[in-house]
């Protein structure tokens, strides 16, 4: 499923970044070991992305972002909707 955000210009598949987010936090696999895993430059930031749900909202929004699609981010929102995957995965 790609994102469903209005305005997100990242394309990801959230399904897939939470599959992977599982790995980083259910299975224990640290973000480097992931980085290195990840193929294509769109895992690498899919993999980034999972990084920072450990960031706290207020943390985010302090740092000067450097993404290909900071003019139309909206990584708020996105690490919401990545949230809410991961908690209906492991609830499910």
């Amino acid at each position: 499923m790609s994102c469903q955000i209005p305005g997100c210009v990242g394309h990801y598949d959230l399904e897939r970044i939470a599959a992977v987010a599982k790995k980083r936090f259910v299975e224990g696999f640290d973000t480097v070991t992931l980085l290195q895993q990840a193929k294509t430059d769109s895992e690498k930031e899919e993999v980034v992305l999972i990084s920072m749900l450990k960031v706290e909202d207020e943390q985010i929004r302090q740092l000067e972002l450097c993404c290909p699609h900071q003019e139309n981010c909206k990584v708020l929102d996105c690490r919401k909707r990545l949230k809410e995957l991961l908690a209906e995965e492991l609830a499910g």
